[in-house]
């Protein structure tokens, strides 16, 4: 455990950071009260946003954001994220937690949340610009129209984005098939080397996508991934993995930027089919 100047006692994991930031939050000063309500109701935003960024969402300069870490028992910002960082991919508050963490305003005032979620989607959108080159898109476009048959892959949340995707493919004319899981039925025995596959899996990770997509990769199929972290095991096996991050309110994802994303995608494949 590290002390800092204060004497206070880092927390060591995100429940720990939780209990402390309701510990002393009512005690702070103004401005770090500030930092305090936003960090509670953004918590995930921490493992992918700098202090500028977290700062400037609490209404504050970004050395007020840094006293505000040192108050709840870290040495500075740095330290704080990097505890996020490290639990990021297994961390998610349950959704009584995440209710509770919108606050009482929030619940009350239905158009100020929706001002929120519209909030976080343009982030999201504004995001993809920092994530993913056109360079990028256009490989794993190239690479997935050159497949016989286009298998989508995603559960749980990223089923929303593959069934989107299987849609305006279909429409298109692309030849797809979208595994959805239903009454477990096997299709690996469809899949062969000369087709391809996006899998998409966010954190913390379905590790039937992974294992399903890691097997077809096995089988010589070419595997594209769609993910928003660095640490997903996609990135072991498939030829290239697109990032996204999506902003959040009281730990609700929405999935602005993942549409977004596989929509320029989807159209860009069915062009390039088209002109083969």
């Amino acid at each position: 455990m590290s002390e800092n100047e204060g004497g206070l006692v880092a927390p060591t994991n995100i429940t720990e950071t939780i209990e402390r930031l309701d510990a002393v939050s009512d005690d702070l000063p103004k401005r770090l009260k500030q930092c305090a309500t936003f960090t509670r109701r953004h918590l995930h935003l921490i493992a992918v946003s700098t202090v500028s960024d977290m700062a400037a969402a609490s209404g504050v300069a970004p050395s007020a954001y840094i006293r505000f870490c040192q108050a709840v028992g870290f040495s500075g910002y740095s330290e704080m994220q990097a505890l996020f960082r490290a639990q990021y991919t297994t961390f998610r508050p349950d959704y009584e937690q995440r209710l509770a963490q919108l606050g009482p305003e929030l619940v009350r005032d239905s158009g100020q949340l929706q001002a929120e979620f519209a909030e976080a989607g343009h982030k999201s959108l504004l995001s993809i610009g920092n994530s993913v080159t056109n360079e990028g898109l256009a490989r794993v476009a190239e690479g997935l129209a050159q497949g016989r048959v286009l298998h989508l892959l995603g559960m749980r949340r990223a089923y929303a984005v593959v069934s989107n995707m299987a849609y305006l493919l279909g429409k298109m004319d692309v030849p797809v098939l979208l595994h959805s899981g239903v009454a477990r039925l096997d299709v690996a025995p469809l899949m062969t080397a000369e087709d391809s596959m996006l899998a998409v899996t966010f954190a913390p990770f379905s590790e039937e996508v992974i294992a399903e997509a890691r097997a077809a990769a096995e089988r010589g199929v070419a595997v594209y991934g769609l993910s928003d972290s660095e640490a997903c095991p996609l990135f072991e096996f498939a030829r290239e993995v697109l990032l996204v991050h999506e902003h959040e309110v009281a730990g609700f994802r929405a999935l602005n930027a993942s549409i977004t994303l596989t929509t320029a995608l989807s159209v860009l494949v069915g062009a390039r089919r088209a002109e083969h």
